[in-house]
């Protein structure tokens, strides 16, 4: 879900709406049946999985959105699709309604998707032959080659694709493995070994970094420890 402006509305609707359908919510802070509508639209696009994407706009704050859909009434709701506005309702209907507005949005999942569900090696590879970048079949077989013992394949697999945060962690993982490196409870231990010899030896540091990818950016070892490479580097 997003808030949009006047400003943004061009950017986050229009142009994104040429890569997956955007369900625009025309809505005020003294509207009642907005309130009622709002989260019923919110649970419908959040069940996409992503497939929809949903734009809030107060209509007080932004009057060239609401000029834009010729707005006279609210709740209105319109989606939006390559910059066309292809559906819409006005004022708040039943949650079965909003379901089934939202749904017909969502594209049907291709051969890829259904294999890719499925989750078994076979299906994720095929998955894969039908579309080599697609977002669930490739991590997943990555995840199950790393379990089945083969860090190097996981590996060619992952460099096939752009990184993502999602697969910079598991190429973190597959090196750490290649190299049958643990990250257990002595961590501490094995990042201030890593740290002393990070600043010559590149590749202690690649493990110091592989090792704080894996323990995420939540963990508050990772921003510790990541100041302490910079300040001996630089």
């Amino acid at each position: 879900m997003t808030d949009v402006t006047d400003e943004t509305f061009e950017m986050a609707v229009m142009s994104r709406s040429a890569e997956v359908p955007v369900v625009v919510d025309l809505w005020a802070p003294w509207c009642g049946p907005c309130r009622t509508l709002g989260p019923m639209l919110e649970r419908a696009v959040a069940a996409t999985g992503g497939a929809v994407e949903l734009a809030k706009v107060n209509v007080d704050e932004n009057p060239r959105v609401a000029a834009t859909f010729q707005v006279q009434s609210i709740p209105a709701v319109f989606a939006v699709r390559d910059g066309k506005v292809v559906d819409g309702f006005i004022g708040a209907v039943p949650q079965a309604q909003v379901e089934a507005f939202v749904a017909g949005l969502a594209p049907a999942p291709s051969e890829a998707d259904l294999l890719a569900e499925a989750g078994d090696e076979a299906s994720l590879r095929r998955a894969l032959e039908l579309q080599p970048d697609h977002p669930v079949a490739l991590p997943a077989l990555a995840r199950l080659l790393l379990a089945g013992g083969d860090p190097q394949a996981a590996l060619e697999l992952l460099a096939r694709v752009p990184e993502t945060a999602e697969l910079r962690a598991l190429a973190a993982e597959a090196r750490l493995a290649e190299q049958h490196v643990a990250v257990g409870d002595d961590v501490g231990a094995l990042l201030d070994d890593l740290l002393e010899r990070a600043v010559d030896d590149e590749a202690a540091r690649q493990e110091f970094l592989d090792v704080l990818e894996t323990l995420g950016n939540d963990d508050p070892r990772t921003g510790r420890y990541r100041k302490a490479l910079a300040a001996r580097l630089f």
